[in-house]
């Protein structure tokens, strides 16, 4: 399932604080990786009259660069691909992802942490948008300095909704969970209830429903994350889950926070090729608002082969 990782880079250190991490998915799921460097190049540019000289010194110097970096990777030589294209930056990496059926695309990213926004960029956003390949997002100022020392993917945070939609990740977490030997938490946030009254001058009042009165609506969450949960045991696994009251989006990323969680995995709905992804209102505020590594899957496709 993650037999080929996709790795852009485009000569600067923000987009290299993805290489650890991706190293580190190779190395323990003896996955092939693809260093993807896009020379974005514009016929009308004063050097358009000799564009293969100028391409070729471009280059040059992005393959000395990489091969720098390269030269220090764990991972086998011989599992390491770099390659070189021309073009846009989006566009390439994710016409060499379906191109050579990459598992995963990971993609380094401007952030900030609490309440602002990310600031995904726009070559992270048109990647995760338009290509139908799960795509991890690590945002640079969050890299792990010691990710060779220990594992950096000790708990992985799964959020759920009870649809089979959602249930889309549960492969690729299953693989991950086993290989990295990390505690997997599948977590679900219940939406308080509310009840509502109407008065004889037609005013609608809506009460929220007590904690008590939200049990059982709880109880049905921990029903259901428990019967996920059977789909994952065993290959040493270790397994735990959470439910939270209220809104979903909101307890992701506080509940993310609370537990330390390296990396969060979900299930979004979208349609690959030039129609975008539709995000979803929980993925989107996920993706834009979190402090933690994200990985996403669309719900559409069956795990990648």
């Amino acid at each position: 399932m993650y037999e080929k990782i996709l790795v852009p880079l485009d000569g600067s250190k923000l987009a290299e604080a993805s290489l650890p991490y991706a190293e580190e998915l190779a190395d323990r799921l003896s996955s092939e990786i693809h260093v993807v460097t896009v020379e974005e190049y514009n016929m009308n540019q004063a050097h358009a009259h000799k564009p293969e000289s100028h391409l070729k010194g471009k280059a040059e110097a992005i393959e000395r660069n990489t091969q720098k970096y390269l030269s220090e990777l764990l991972v086998k030589s011989d599992r390491v691909k770099t390659v070189i294209l021309i073009g846009h930056a989006a566009e390439g990496i994710v016409a060499h992802a379906d191109k050579e059926n990459i598992d995963l695309i990971v993609l380094a990213t401007h952030g900030r942490t609490g309440i602002k926004r990310w600031a995904l960029g726009s070559v992270a956003d048109k990647t995760v948008r338009a290509t139908r390949r799960p795509v991890m997002l690590i945002r640079a100022t969050g890299v792990h300095p010691d990710v060779r020392k220990e594992s950096t993917f000790k708990r992985i945070l799964v959020p759920l909704d009870g649809s089979e939609a959602s249930e889309a990740i549960i492969p690729y977490v299953k693989e991950l969970g086993s290989k990295l030997k990390a505690e997997i938490i599948l977590f679900q946030a219940v939406e308080r209830a509310r009840h509502t009254y109407t008065s004889d001058n037609m005013v609608v009042t809506h009460l929220p429903y007590s904690d008590e009165e939200m049990e059982p609506f709880k109880a049905d969450a921990e029903s259901y994350l428990k019967q996920v949960g059977s789909l994952l045991k065993g290959d040493g696994i270790t397994l735990r889950s959470k439910v939270g009251i209220g809104e979903a989006a909101e307890w992701i990323l506080e509940y993310a926070d609370e537990i330390d969680a390296d990396l969060v995995a979900m299930a979004t709905h979208g349609r690959s090729g030039v129609s975008r992804w539709t995000l979803g209102s929980v993925a989107s505020k996920v993706l834009h608002a979190g402090n933690t590594p994200l990985i996403l899957v669309r719900a559409s496709e069956n795990p990648v082969e």
